[in-house]
């Protein structure tokens, strides 16, 4: 009878924390969808391979059955997803005020609690300003001749092989760019490729978030934790060595450490230089190589873009000059282009925020 009572008891319990879970509580009304199942939510579900630009399967078919706005489970976290142009708007809108930015924690587990994204208020603003510091205007003007040569040079490498993998020869040529304008690296100089371990990193950051050996997203860790080992290695090297000027933007960090009362730390400079090496390596390649597809797609848009840089070089003094500024400010229809691609061309499956608090959209 003992026996009985408990497993009955067991069995309401089970049952009631099932239905907590499917249920969440809400003084409101929440959206239409599934929580999944106990603990793994719609995880699975959500980190299914998607092999076209198109909208993930995941939103695609929860947008199909629910609507624009619904809810799930993603790795033990409660979420509402938005596509709705108008509550996307909103949330923006309210940036720092009603929403602030949010990620679960596998993720932050694999970008670094100390990573820009996980930064609000004073500190975001910072980092943010510390970021201008390398892609301002000032910066970008100076860059424009190091990316030309590095990108004729390619091209011309390039025209040399019966085949290229566009999408990995753009991404080894952006973060070979990037890491020396970031931290000097040169990889032909290196006893360790940087790069292998974000490549490492990569293959395994939308995955299931399992952290045992053989599985991508230990892989993405352990090449995570090597790229950090990297960098902190450089720096202290560096800290060792004094310089009149910066040469890099490891030295400008370097020297934001050195100021009295600075709010930067060793782990958050860390944290920021891994997530830009990230940032311009993967999203500008992956966007280069639709932007290739988006034009063998589309031939009338080709022939415009051709048409505004054959007039460029025309107009030039010069037809052996390299870019300038003013060229590059005057690339109209490359701007749209670019601005079109990067809409289409997104690679982040979604942006989380986190409501402050209970937020009414629409009768939800």
């Amino acid at each position: 009878m003992w026996a009985l009572c408990m497993a009955a008891l067991a069995i309401i319990s089970i049952t009631h924390w099932v239905y907590r879970w499917r249920n969440p509580k809400c003084h409101g009304k929440l959206p239409p969808g599934s929580m999944g199942l106990p603990l793994l939510g719609e995880t699975i579900q959500f980190f299914t391979a998607n092999t076209s630009s198109d909208i993930p399967p995941f939103i695609k078919k929860r947008m199909e059955k629910y609507g624009p706005i619904f809810r799930t489970n993603l790795v033990g976290s409660p979420i509402i997803f938005s596509t709705d142009p108008d509550l996307n708007y909103f949330v923006f809108q309210q940036e720092g005020n009603l929403f602030q930015s949010w990620y679960p924690d596998t993720f932050i587990e694999i970008f670094g609690r100390q990573n820009v994204s996980n930064m609000h208020g004073v500190m975001y603003k910072y980092l943010k300003n510390m970021a201008l510091h390398l892609v301002g205007p000032e910066s970008l003007k100076n860059m424009i001749p190091e990316v030309e040569q590095a990108a004729l040079s390619k091209l011309q490498q390039w025209s040399c092989q019966d085949t290229t993998e566009l999408k990995d020869a753009t991404a080894s040529m952006i973060f070979d760019l990037t890491a020396k304008k970031l931290i000097s690296y040169d990889s032909s100089k290196s006893s360790e490729n940087l790069r292998d371990n974000f490549v490492a990193f990569i293959q395994g950051l939308i995955s299931f978030p399992l952290d045992i050996p053989g599985t991508a997203y230990h892989k993405c860790l352990q090449g995570r934790k090597r790229a950090i080992g990297m960098l902190k290695d450089m720096l202290q090297e560096r800290r060792g060595k004094s310089r009149d000027q910066p040469n890099d933007f490891f030295d400008y960090v370097i020297e934001e450490l050195k100021k009295e009362g600075t709010i930067l730390t060793e782990e958050i400079s860390l944290d920021l230089m891994f997530a830009l090496l990230f940032a311009s390596f993967e999203t500008t390649s992956i966007a280069m190589t639709l932007a290739i597809k988006f034009l063998s797609d589309h031939p009338l848009a080709l022939k415009q873009l051709m048409e505004e840089h054959e007039m460029i070089l025309k107009q030039r003094k010069n037809a052996d000059s390299g870019l300038t500024w003013k060229e590059y400010k005057s690339m109209t229809f490359t701007f749209q282009f670019i601005n079109e691609t990067v809409r289409l061309a997104n690679i982040a499956p979604c942006i989380f925020r986190k409501a402050l608090r209970e937020i009414n959209f629409k009768g939800m």
